[in-house]
């Protein structure tokens, strides 16, 4: 009977407990709008996708540094690119090789360092205007797919949603959201839950006690 009750804990255990995700292109900074699993259809990794609650706010024409990382390896290389009204103006480039495609890139031909780089860096200077609805978007170029082709398998995405703002704050931060700023000078408005770990690990625990292979402390 006692092992009966550790089954059910230690599969609760299992289910519960945080695994990595894998990805192939993650956007850390700024906040990915869907995160680093959504990034295979553009522009920003899912069809007919929409703007989220996730928002950084920058200072208009302020330089920022945009991180992510690399979690399955791919040959290639990484652009960075501005849309200032949703993400209608973002194109893919129209060939593999072919950067700067249009007046959305602010940086193209970010190198793909290889296995042995998994956390990326870039610094941008973001437009000098004010904006309630632009999106930063970072897609990753693959060369292991061919033929290249747009829609296709070549282009990994990921976007954030940004607001620019004159002094880089919303001006309801901290009235009913849960916005920080950073000491770059923007804010991210974010909604957290709490983490699975310390309940599993109760239930471990207590089907342990009553199979008598464990002690609890009193």
């Amino acid at each position: 009977m006692r092992f009966l009750l550790v089954i059910p804990a230690c599969l609760a255990f299992v289910a519960l407990s945080p695994v990595d995700a894998r990805a192939h292109l993650g956007l850390d900074s700024p906040v990915s709008r869907y995160g680093p699993d959504v990034l295979k259809t553009g522009p920003c990794g899912t069809a007919g996708g929409e703007r989220t609650g996730k928002v950084t706010y920058y200072e208009p024409g302020q330089t920022i540094e945009v991180t992510w990382n690399e979690y399955v390896d791919h040959p290639g290389h990484y652009r960075i690119a501005f849309d200032d009204d949703g993400v209608d103006d973002f194109v893919d480039p129209a060939t593999m090789m072919e950067l700067y495609s249009n007046d959305t890139v602010l940086l193209d031909g970010i190198p793909d360092e290889g296995r042995d780089q998994r956390d990326y860096v870039a610094t941008v200077t973001l437009p000098d205007i004010t904006c309630d609805n632009c999106t930063l978007q970072v897609i990753q170029v693959m060369y292991d797919k061919p033929p290249y082709a747009t829609p296709g398998n070549d282009i990994y995405y990921q976007c954030a949603d940004l607001v620019l703002l004159e002094g880089g704050a919303p001006p309801d931060a901290g009235a009913g959201t849960d916005a920080g700023t950073d000491a770059g000078g923007c804010a991210t408005a974010t909604g957290r839950l709490p983490g699975p770990g310390l309940v599993s690990m109760l239930m471990f625990l207590l089907a342990c006690r009553l199979a008598g292979r464990c002690r609890l402390p009193v």
